[in-house]
């Protein structure tokens, strides 16, 4: 009797039933354990091979921030002003185009940057945002270094 779309039906006898669910002979037993067994005695030597690879490259990158901050109480500062806007120095220095540390050349390039790149005018809101991330860190080491120039100020008049 041809079923749905001319295929024959099948009668499942009670003895075919039985002999999906007997146990395998011992060659398909083999194979069979080796299909479950591998891949749950590999799978957590893969994975902790991972975590270390993971682990010793983030590191060896804490290790080379470390150096590119410098030692001790400045690099300390510096991290932490690094951490607070998301930017380092030289990368707010790039955004904002300036080559050296002056504080009218920041406020004139922000000024044009910021303008330049209103979202009325066609411009971009990320844009801004790393504009304005760009001037608050240089603005944090800009207030870092006023101690200083005041401490040797002092120093001189002594």
């Amino acid at each position: 009797m041809d079923g749905f779309w001319g295929f024959r039906k099948k009668k499942l006898k009670l003895a075919t039933l039985l002999r999906i669910s007997a146990p395998l002979d011992n060659a398909e037993n083999h194979k069979f354990l080796g299909l479950i067994v591998h891949p749950v005695a590999f799978a957590p030597l893969v994975v902790g091979r991972a975590f270390a690879r993971a682990l010793k490259q983030e590191l060896r990158a804490s290790q080379e921030a470390a150096k590119r901050a410098g030692g001790g109480p400045e690099g300390a500062r510096r991290a932490a002003a690094n951490a607070s806007t998301g930017l380092t120095l030289e990368e707010a220095m790039q955004i904002l185009n300036i080559e050296k540390l002056d504080s009218e050349k920041v406020k004139s390039n922000y000024e044009h940057l910021f303008t330049v790149n209103d979202k009325s005018k066609g411009g971009s809101f990320y844009l801004q945002s790393k504009i304005v991330r760009a001037k608050e860190r240089l603005d944090t080491e800009f207030k870092s270094n006023q101690p200083k120039a005041e401490q040797s100020q002092s120093k001189d008049t002594s």
